[in-house]
């Protein structure tokens, strides 16, 4: 089975409300809610990837020594096995803005419950909660 690495991001802002997209239509698991991130490219480290995606899907500036790892996830899907390490970041410059299509919402840990998510965000929801 396919191994698929892919990093995520908790923006989190000064009221401590994390930063979450909902895949458009069109995508695979479109209308869930997730963590901004993407697909770790060959050579590219998972802080890399998230510097370049928080610039492509959210228009704002960040950088590695901004990303503290958290936690990750580690899920199976039909065809291909998901390992997704979720890093926090408080500190980046620019406003997040909708860049690919994707609508975005402010929440808090607590809340994160009320939103669906892909299976493999799911459990990463406990150590959002127990770290804000």
């Amino acid at each position: 089975m396919k191994l698929l690495l892919v990093a995520a991001c908790a923006l989190v802002d000064v009221d401590r409300r994390l930063l979450i997209a909902q895949r458009p239509p069109g995508k695979t698991l479109a209308g869930l809610w997730e963590f901004p991130g993407g697909k770790v490219e060959p050579g590219e480290t998972p802080e890399a990837t998230l510097v370049r995606e928080m610039h492509e899907e959210l228009g704002v500036e960040t950088s590695e020594k901004c990303l503290a790892p958290l936690t990750f996830a580690s899920h199976t899907y039909e065809d291909f096995h998901l390992l997704m390490p979720l890093y926090v970041c408080r500190r980046w410059s620019g406003i997040p803005q909708p860049r690919e299509g994707q609508v975005l919402k402010w929440v808090r840990a607590l809340d994160l419950r009320s939103f669906p998510m892909p299976p493999a965000d799911e459990p990463l929801i406990p150590a959002l909660i127990d770290h804000l």
